[in-house]
């Protein structure tokens, strides 16, 4: 008789499927015990990682601590769990451990308080605690809205605000000052949602200003994307600092693999001793481009030296790049979004002087 289509093939596919789906969810399950039995372990012996590892106090020492990664790693714990439990630790723990006692203007890899405070807000704006919760929350929302503020230039104090340079990057400290930049972006950018998620009806504004002066929502955001614009060419020197896009980026990125020519081209051995000594001092272009990689970036003058050698300004670090991953998926959202949206709106005061001309 005549051919047939058979189930076979959609019954396989669906075992696939189902075989998939049930790997994930072991992995999911894995990696849940895991963190539980990480931070359990994190908060029965602390201490500071580079007391264990003392090579790295020269370049990655911890200055914060562990207390931030404490209250850091029980807030998405909790976010992940729902458990009341690590939502207690957060609240117990905020005035010994420094979650509201700390008012900071940077987040990075080691100083994570700002990220907790913002954490910790979603909790309150979205009424997800216990009444007995609410003060040392409110307490958390206080410093959030201090590091909100310091990267609007809105707090009272001068000393209390981020510095900006003149083409209007949030500038922090010399060495790797893009880690700042790309994490204040994301913070204000998640914060900002914070806020029209939780509406005008419970006080969704950021008060800055010891109650002075206020900021909607959109104008937190505008002041995100202001640095996602600086990063990617509206800046003086008109150079997008994510290697791979635009018409110009930095072309001697300080990455061993970037800066040694490709095994495909040139089949000799290459080690850690001919990387460096034959490789590293070259003033070529890197024969290999690290596309999605940014930069340490500028000085506060906005000044940029495309030199491997310069590694403050031309390392590429995972840090950087993470928090514009963030930034991208939701600038992706508005676009797709019908209409413009007023959470672009970009404040005057932060336009780039490549902008401006």
């Amino acid at each position: 008789g005549p051919e047939r289509p058979t189930g076979g093939p959609v019954k396989e596919l669906g075992i696939m499927q189902h075989t998939v789906s049930a790997v994930l969810r072991v992995l999911t399950l894995v990696s849940f015990l895991l963190a539980v039995q990480l931070f359990e372990f994190a908060d029965k012996y602390r201490g500071k990682y580079d007391s264990s590892i003392a090579e790295v106090k020269s370049y990655y020492a911890s200055v914060s601590g562990y207390h931030d990664e404490l209250l850091w790693a029980a807030l998405w714990l909790h976010r992940a769990t729902g458990r009341a439990g690590y939502l207690d630790y957060v609240v117990d723990n905020a005035h010994e451990f420094g979650g509201t006692g700390w008012a900071i203007t940077e987040f990075s890899w080691d100083v994570k308080y700002a990220g907790v405070q913002i954490l910790a807000t979603r909790l309150l704006l979205r009424g997800e605690h216990e009444e007995r919760h609410r003060a040392t929350l409110e307490g958390y929302r206080a410093k959030a809205e201090h590091y909100v503020c310091a990267c609007m230039g809105r707090n009272a104090a001068a000393e209390d605000n981020v510095e900006r340079s003149p083409g209007g990057m949030l500038y922090v400290r010399q060495w790797n000052n893009m880690q700042y930049v790309t994490s204040a972006a994301y913070l204000l950018s998640v914060y900002s949602g914070y806020l029209t998620e939780a509406g005008a009806g419970k006080g969704a504004a950021v008060t800055c200003a010891g109650g002075e002066a206020s900021a909607d929502a959109g104008e937190v955001f505008a002041h995100a994307r202001a640095q996602v614009d600086y990063v990617l060419g509206s800046n003086p020197r008109g150079i997008s600092y994510l290697v791979g896009y635009g018409a110009k980026f930095p072309a001697r990125v300080h990455h061993r693999a970037a800066s040694i020519v490709p095994y495909k081209d040139r089949k000799e051995f290459i080690g850690c001793a001919q990387g460096f000594d034959d490789w590293f001092g070259r003033k070529s272009a890197n024969p290999n481009v690290v596309v999605g990689a940014i930069v340490g970036g500028p000085d506060r003058h906005d000044r940029f030296r495309d030199d491997r050698v310069n590694y403050m300004q031309t390392e590429a670090c995972t840090y950087n790049t993470a928090p514009m991953v963030g930034m991208f998926a939701m600038l992706n959202r508005l676009a797709r979004q019908e209409g413009p949206s007023p959470a672009a709106r970009r404040p005057e005061s932060s336009r780039s002087t490549a902008a401006a001309e």
